[in-house]
């Protein structure tokens, strides 16, 4: 028996808030290392920025809705906390260059801009026309950060590493995009649906790229392991010659020593034995 439209809806509305609250704490590690280290090093600020502000458009796009967008409203809003508390951190622990370019994106993104595209709505469109506009805005800026991941993606194919591409943020990425794919499908939104269709696609490409490049070894791997076990192998020999007796001659271990690199000892020795022939000479001339 199947269920009733709403149900669906319903159904899918809540297991993606709870995918994309897991998603959303997904920084939290980056986070509790930059607290520790009071810097964030090497870290971006444009992720959480770009972040709140598509979670911003969400919650006005919801707010347009009679009713049926209210499971947008709350993921969005709990979304709306976490980049917030981000940003404050990062800002914190930020150097003065990086903090002032911080604000800059944030003041001319998430106030200037967002402020700008609700004056132009309230002013300029009213109903399903503002509803059409905001939609598309959203769409537009959801393709731009679902599509953000293929700089990753080109990064494993060259580096043949999946190093910075965790399997759970792809998986996690990629059920969240298919649960609200089918809650747009249920409400019969499409603003919702498409841009988790390119979400859903590129989150399944990551997942294959993982299992390619971290289970099958490829040719050039391969040899590259192979030459990497041939050296070791070679600096084990090399090792026990140099640890082992054996009738191996020194100088066909080390090389010669240099004439001012001579033990003293040595010098000594050589000194003493012309000292003597010297004296035989004598003795053998009276």
């Amino acid at each position: 028996m199947a269920l009733p439209h709403n149900v669906c809806a319903f159904v899918f509305g809540i297991m993606g808030n709870i995918i994309s609250f897991v998603v959303f704490l997904a920084p939290v590690p980056t986070f509790v290392r930059i607290c520790k280290k009071k810097s964030t090093e090497g870290f971006q600020s444009l992720p959480y920025v770009s972040a709140l502000f598509s979670a911003m458009l969400w919650i006005y796009y919801a707010m347009q809705k009679d009713g049926s967008g209210f499971l947008l409203i709350t993921i969005n809003s709990v979304g709306c906390f976490i980049e917030t508390i981000y940003i404050i951190l990062f800002v914190n622990y930020a150097n003065k260059k990086t903090r002032i370019s911080t604000l800059k994106v944030l003041g001319l993104l998430n106030f200037l801009g967002f402020a700008t595209i609700v004056l132009v709505c309230e002013l300029l469109t009213k109903g399903s026309t503002r509803e059409k506009v905001l939609g598309g805005i959203c769409v537009g800026f959801s393709v731009i950060v679902f599509a953000a991941p293929l700089s990753i993606m080109r990064l494993v194919v060259r580096t043949r590493s999946v190093e910075f591409m965790p399997f759970s943020l792809s998986l996690f990425l990629t059920l969240s995009a298919v649960t609200w794919l089918f809650y747009g499908l249920a409400i019969k939104d499409f603003y919702v649906a498409l841009p988790n269709v390119l979400g859903a696609f590129l989150g399944a490409v990551q997942m294959i790229l993982y299992v390619i490049f971290k289970y099958y070894k490829t040719p050039v791997a391969e040899k590259t392991e192979k030459s990497k076990t041939v050296s070791d192998h070679s600096i084990d020999i090399a090792k026990l010659t140099t640890v082992m007796p054996g009738r191996i001659s020194d100088s066909a271990v080390y090389p010669p020593p240099a004439g001012n690199n001579v033990p003293e000892t040595q010098i000594q020795v050589t000194e003493l034995k012309s000292q003597n022939l010297t004296g035989q000479k004598d003795q053998n001339n009276n």
